[in-house]
C-alpha cells in the first residue's frame, strides 16, 4: 500500500518535515481555505503540490473535494455547482492528482461527543457516547422527534447527564460535535444548527439518494474522461444523526452507490472505523465484496458498546480484525497490479501530542504509532503469503 498521511496545510500544527520522519511517502490533502462550491484554481493546486513535492512527498489523494450542501438538498443553482465541481476535477487532473475522496453526509461529517476521552494506559481518544448525543439532541438542541431515535435506557442516561452537567460541560459537548467538520472553518451555535437543520426539512432517505444519484451522474462521466477515481467515504458514525438520513452506512448502501452509476471511476474509500462502528458490518467481508472499487483506505479501529456508544481504539486493538482486512487489501493489490493509498486514520493523543492542539483525531505520535503497526501487519501478510 502507499503509506500516506493527512496534512491540513499551512495551518496544520504538524509540519511536512515532521511527517517525513514517519516513513509516509504520500500526502492526503485539500485546499481547505477555498469555500465549498467554489472552483479550485489550477494555480493554487500547483502551488500546494509544489510545496508537497519539495518536502519529498507525492500528493496522492484529495481529501476532500467537498460536495456543497445545496447539492445534497437538491436546491439552488445546481448547474453552476456541478460545473464548478467538474472544473475543480479537471484542474486537479491537469496537475496529476487523480484520486478524490468525498462524502455525502448531510450537514456534519464525522460526529463525536468527546475529543479527549481518557485511555486506560494514558493518553486520550475520540469517543461517541450515545447518552451524551441524546442529551444534546433532546435537552440542548430540543430537536422534535429526537426521543424516538434512542432507547429508554439511553434517554434515561441522557437525562441524568444533562441534569448533572455544568454549562462548561455542555459547551464542550457542542464544540466536540461541531468539530466533525474537518478542514472547514464554519461552526454552529445551537441557534445556527437549528436553522441549518431546517434547511433539510423534507429531505428523507429516498430524496437524499435521488440527489446523490444526480451528483454521480453529473461528475462520474467527467472522472472517466479525466482518468480519475472518485471514492465516497462511508457515514461516520453509520447511523442517522440529528434526524438527518445517512445513506452510505452498510454493505447494501455501498452496493446502491456502486450501481447508481456503474463505473470503476465511482469507487469507495474503505474506512474501517466508520463502517466498524455498526455491529452489523463485517468490515473485512465488505472490503472483499467491493475490493475492485476500493481506491483509498482509511485504517483505524473502534471498540463498540451495547448502547450504541463507541470509542476509537488503537489500530490493532478494536473490534475489527485488522489483519484480515489488510489481507484483503494486499490480495486486491496483487490482483490489480497496483498499490492502494492508505493512511492511518485518527490516533490516540500520546506523549508529546498532549496539549499540542492539533486537529481532533490527527495527532503526530498517535498516528505514527498506528502507521508503524499497520506497516508491520502488511509486511507480515506479504511475507507469509
Amino acid at each position: 500500500m502507499i503509506e500516506s498521511w493527512r496534512w491540513f496545510g499551512p495551518f496544520d500544527k504538524i509540519t511536512l518535515a515532521e511527517i517525513a520522519q514517519t516513513g509516509a511517502v504520500g500526502i492526503v490533502h485539500a485546499l481547505h481555505e477555498i469555500a465549498y462550491g467554489e472552483v479550485w484554481p489550477r494555480e493554487a493546486i500547483a502551488a500546494r503540490k509544489d510545496q508537497i513535492v519539495a518536502a519529498g512527498f507525492d500528493w496522492v489523494v484529495v481529501e476532500s473535494l467537498p460536495v456543497h450542501e445545496a447539492i445534497k438538498k437538491g436546491e439552488g443553482d445546481l448547474t453552476q455547482l456541478f460545473a464548478n465541481y467538474r472544473q475543480s476535477m479537471a484542474n486537479l487532473a491537469a496537475e496529476g492528482i487523480t484520486t478524490i475522496c468525498y462524502n455525502f453526509m448531510p450537514l456534519l461529517d464525522w460526529t463525536r461527543t468527546d475529543l479527549q476521552a481518557p485511555v486506560a494506559r494514558g493518553g486520550t481518544c475520540l469517543r461517541f457516547s450515545a447518552p451524551r448525543m441524546a442529551a444534546f439532541e433532546i435537552h440542548m438542541l430540543g430537536r422534535t422527534g429526537a426521543e424516538a431515535d434512542y432507547s429508554d435506557d439511553v434517554r434515561n442516561a441522557a437525562a441524568v447527564w444533562y441534569q448533572q452537567s455544568s454549562e462548561a460541560e455542555r459547551e464542550a459537548l457542542l464544540n466536540a460535535i461541531m468539530a466533525g467538520l474537518p478542514g472547514a472553518f464554519d461552526r454552529y451555535d445551537l441557534a445556527g444548527l437549528r436553522r441549518a437543520l431546517q434547511g433539510y426539512d423534507g429531505i428523507d432517505r429516498a430524496s437524499l439518494r435521488t440527489n446523490y444519484k444526480r451528483f454521480l451522474q453529473e461528475v462520474v462521466p467527467t472522472a472517466e474522461e479525466l482518468g480519475m477515481a472518485l471514492c465516497v467515504h462511508p457515514d461516520d458514525p453509520p447511523r442517522n444523526i440529528l434526524g438527518l438520513p445517512r445513506i452510505v452506512s452498510s454493505g447494501d448502501d455501498i452496493a446502491w452507490v456502486m450501481q447508481a452509476v456503474d463505473s470503476s471511476a465511482n469507487g469507495l474509500t474503505l474506512c474501517s472505523g466508520s463502517l466498524g462502528a455498526n455491529p452489523a458490518n463485517d468490515v473485512p467481508a465488505i472490503a472483499r465484496r467491493f475490493a475492485d472499487r476500493i481506491h483509498f483506505a482509511h485504517l483505524r479501529n473502534v471498540r463498540k458498546e451495547p448502547d450504541g456508544s463507541f470509542e476509537e481504539a488503537a489500530h490493532l486493538e478494536g473490534d475489527t480484525d485488522m489483519v484480515a482486512l489488510i489481507q484483503v487489501l494486499v490480495d486486491e493489490e496483487k490482483r490489480r497490479g497496483s498499490s492502494i493509498p492508505m493512511r492511518p486514520d485518527h490516533g490516540h493523543d500520546l506523549l508529546t501530542d498532549i496539549g499540542r492542539d492539533t486537529q481532533p483525531g490527527y495527532p503526530l505520535i498517535g498516528r505514527l504509532r498506528g502507521l508503524a503497526e499497520l506497516r508491520g501487519v502488511e509486511r507480515a501478510v506479504r511475507a507469509l503469503a
